[in-house]
Order: C-alpha cells, then sequence, then structure tokens
C-alpha cells in the first residue's frame, strides 16, 4: 500500500522542485536581459504596463513549464 502511495507523492515533489527551478531560472534571465531595472519601473515609477506585460510573460512561462511537465 505504501508503494502505491510513495511512488507517485515522490515523483509531484521533484516535478514541483524541478518547475519551480526552471520557472525561477526565466525569470531570472527575464530580470538580466531588460535594458532597465525592472523593480525600479513597476515599483517606484508605477509603470503598469510593464507590470502587465511581466504577469503575461510569467503566466505564460508557467503553462509552457506545466505542460511539458504533464507531458
Amino acid at each position: 500500500m505504501w508503494e502505491s502511495f510513495a511512488r507517485p507523492l515522490l515523483a509531484t515533489v521533484i516535478y514541483s522542485l524541478l518547475g519551480i527551478l526552471i520557472f525561477a531560472f526565466g525569470f531570472f534571465l527575464m530580470n538580466k536581459l531588460a535594458p532597465f531595472s525592472l523593480r525600479k519601473e513597476i515599483e517606484d515609477d508605477q509603470n503598469t504596463a510593464l507590470a502587465v506585460v511581466m504577469g503575461s510573460v510569467i503566466l505564460g512561462l508557467a503553462i509552457v513549464i506545466a505542460a511539458a511537465i504533464h507531458g
């Protein structure tokens, strides 16, 4: 009984960690490739358009990672 529960749980944890690492790397890469400070533009300058674009990119990246993990 434990075997039928442990294997899917372990696979879920591994895939979750892998997805989080890929997502963090993608976000870090976006932050480094931008020719300006994302934090300054969104927080200090109140650039709503940039916040919407960044949110869209984050959602798109999350959907691609989830689809790749799910198969």
